[in-house]
């Protein structure tokens, strides 16, 4: 698909043209099978088979873009490094706020991951052993995804510099306007940190060690509250790396998040 294609998005910031424009770039070559889930544009998806495709463990991830800006070309530049370690990976993309809100965005994701669970024989993949994951407003719809809709049957979460929390506590400097112009019922329905209970599905959660500061503190605390209710958790500190180079080191195989990743999908 063409960028063409889409919808316009809001105006991003400089910092967001220029993620985009690095991210476009490491990822031009790569190329995948693209599926539509869904009519909208947005409720779309690219699969990128593993080299030794046979019952292969498939990874569903969603591009960040603060729930309003970013598409599932953003993520391809991620794929090289787990197809050639044997993981089948998907770019999954979910329409965006202001024009919907909480939780359009979040159903489509998971339509989309149905959808690649149906259909992953296809692509030599194993609907039983699907993870979800993604970078900062889609390692929040991963995690609230794992916690809340059990019939998916995720194996396991891997978020990075995600988003858990929306209450009292978030260290948000603005409610995100994706949870709507509604009471705060969203907030505490969005938030993973208020879905989290006992025995939760197992998380590996990363962020880099020069973050958004209140996504670090998010980041333990999150750990801390799936620990406390038995969960299986390992936190990653992704050193000198900021919001936006942690989401790059995604991508180089081999490199501190590819081999963690690949190591604990192996185990789980």
């Amino acid at each position: 698909m063409f960028f063409k294609d889409y919808y316009e998005q809001e105006s991003p910031s400089e910092a967001a043209r220029s993620y985009h424009a690095e991210v476009i770039r490491r990822g031009a070559a790569v190329t995948g099978d693209e599926v539509r889930y869904g009519s909208d544009p947005y409720q779309s998806l690219i699969v990128f088979r593993a080299a030794k495709s046979n019952a292969s463990p498939m990874l569903a991830f969603f591009h960040g873009g603060g729930w309003t800006n970013g598409y599932k070309e953003w993520m391809s530049f991620m794929a090289p490094a787990l197809t050639g370690a044997g993981v089948t990976f998907a770019s999954v993309g979910y329409r965006l706020a202001p024009r919907h809100v909480f939780p359009a965005g979040f159903d489509d994701a998971c339509a989309g991951v149905q959808w690649l669970s149906e259909n992953a024989e296809r692509y030599g993949a194993s609907s039983d052993r699907l993870f979800v994951g993604g970078h900062s407003a889609g390692g929040h719809y991963a995690a609230l995804m794992a916690l809340t809709r059990p019939a998916l049957k995720i194996r396991g979460c891997l978020t990075v510099s995600g988003v858990y929390d929306f209450g009292p506590q978030s260290g948000l400097s603005a409610r995100p306007r994706f949870l709507g112009h509604s009471d705060t019922a969203n907030d505490i329905a969005a938030s993973p940190i208020e879905n989290v209970h006992a025995n939760p599905c197992p998380f590996l959660i990363a962020h880099g060690s020069d973050d958004f500061p209140h996504l670090i503190r998010q980041a333990k605390r999150m750990a801390e509250t799936l620990a406390s209710e038995g969960g299986d958790v390992e936190r990653v500190v992704l050193e000198g790396h900021n919001h936006f180079t942690a989401s790059y080191a995604c991508g180089n195989a081999g490199g501190p998040w590819a081999a963690r990743a690949l190591d604990w999908i192996a185990r789980h």
